[in-house]
């Protein structure tokens, strides 16, 4: 059983601790160079909450199963679900797209000169950084459920 919650919070912290990256990268002062290096990197990091996400849902849902954590109706087990669900919702409902018009314009090669970012694109990339504030304090409300485990 220590294996599987062990599995389980890695694949959490895996899982979600990309969502924390666009805090401390994406801000109003990048030039359109900057975000192409973000970007890319962003790219590649979007492996990891795909995978560790999922894996995190099914060790949490096989430790309900087979670990004694009372009913599935308790606060801490629905809300830490409906959470991760919002999560989601926002990355990929919000957030990519967002990202998608942005990268867009960064990478067209048009804009290769540029040194600043048009008002449409300083929308997008606030728009953007809005998604990952809020996605990262459902994440950090989340590890508080999973780890006080209110009742």
């Amino acid at each position: 059983m220590k294996i599987l919650v062990l599995i389980h919070v890695l694949s959490a912290i895996i899982g979600v601790g990309p969502t924390y990256f666009g805090l401390s990268l994406l801000n109003a002062g990048n030039t359109p160079k900057d975000l192409q290096s973000i970007l890319k990197l962003g790219k590649r990091l979007e492996m990891f909450p795909k995978i560790g996400g999922t894996l995190a849902v099914l060790s949490g849902l096989a430790l309900i199963l087979l670990a004694n954590y009372g009913p599935f109706t308790q606060i801490w087990l629905l809300g830490s679900l409906v959470l991760y669900i919002l999560i989601q919702a926002i990355v990929i409902g919000f957030v990519a797209p967002k990202t998608g018009l942005l990268a867009n314009w960064v990478f067209d090669p048009q804009n290769a000169s540029a040194s600043t970012l048009p008002d449409e694109q300083q929308g997008l990339l606030k728009n953007i950084r809005l998604g990952h504030v809020l996605a990262a304090a459902l994440g950090t409300v989340l590890f508080a459920l999973m780890v006080l485990k209110p009742h």
